[in-house]
């Protein structure tokens, strides 16, 4: 599971520069709107949780383009009966930024369907 998210070309984002495998790594995704965000890896305990923080942002459609910048994404994760239960939680995307209905939707998206056909199938569906 913890391999798979760290796979970030393969379920959020084609353009992808850096590493997101080790706490400490540091990597970049971009888009061709021009969005742009620089994580850090805070924190890794295999087989329960992932946490990146984001460092730098950029999206040029909202007012405040760095609005991501020092909230947290985190997985965690746990086993329930045969499966395994995934909780993602971007902390610090609340409805007072002006992207949360875009960006909640967003990671909706890539959590349920791009993240789950990696997990599931081997092919995400990233942008």
């Amino acid at each position: 599971m913890i391999d798979s998210i760290a796979q970030v070309s393969k379920w959020w984002a084609k353009d992808f520069t850096g590493n997101a495998s080790n706490i400490g790594d540091t990597f970049t995704v971009k888009f061709k709107a021009g969005d742009t965000f620089t994580l850090k890896v805070i924190e890794i305990i295999p087989d329960k949780k992932v946490l990146w923080e984001v460092l730098d942002a950029y999206q040029g459609w909202v007012q405040d383009p760095k609005e991501w910048v020092g909230t947290r994404i985190m997985w965690n994760i746990a086993p329930v009966d045969d499966n395994t239960e995934v909780r993602f939680t971007h902390e610090g995307l609340v409805p007072t930024l002006e992207c949360y209905g875009t960006c909640q939707a967003a990671w909706e998206y890539l959590m349920k369907q791009s993240l789950a056909a990696l997990l599931n199938t081997g092919t995400g569906l990233p942008a």
